[in-house]
């Protein structure tokens, strides 16, 4: 596996926060990342937290990653931007390093979310 750090999709992520008013998210503490090499089939993107135990082993508040997959990058534009409201949706409102599990992150909301993001367009 390969890693690298996504700026271009840092910066979608964060005005996607900006136009949600997800106020619970810190962008500082979420990282977009690429991989590269990634066996998995099914996975466009997925959502890394660091556990409490590693946030008092280390003595830093949450932190989140959003790594996105190569197969990301085929997606259509309004694709990408669900799936980035998708891994978004895993964050919880605590931003403590837990995740909201897909009870809650579905396609309804994620559409629902999506809606809201695009009526949000400048123009």
């Amino acid at each position: 596996m390969q890693y690298s750090i996504a700026l271009d999709l840092q910066q979608r992520m964060c005005e996607i926060v900006r136009r949600l008013n997800l106020t619970h998210i810190d962008c500082n503490r979420v990282v977009c990342i690429r991989s590269c090499g990634s066996k998995a089939r099914r996975v466009i993107a997925r959502c890394h937290a660091l556990p409490k135990i590693m946030q008092l082993a280390m003595e830093v508040r949450a932190h989140y990653a959003i790594e996105f997959l190569e197969r990301f990058e085929r997606l259509s534009q309004e694709d990408q931007d669900m799936t980035i409201i998708h891994e978004l949706m895993h964050i919880p409102k605590t931003f403590g390093g837990g995740f909201r599990h897909h009870d809650f992150v579905c396609h309804k909301n994620v559409e629902k979310l999506y809606r809201m993001y695009v009526e949000s367009r400048p123009g």
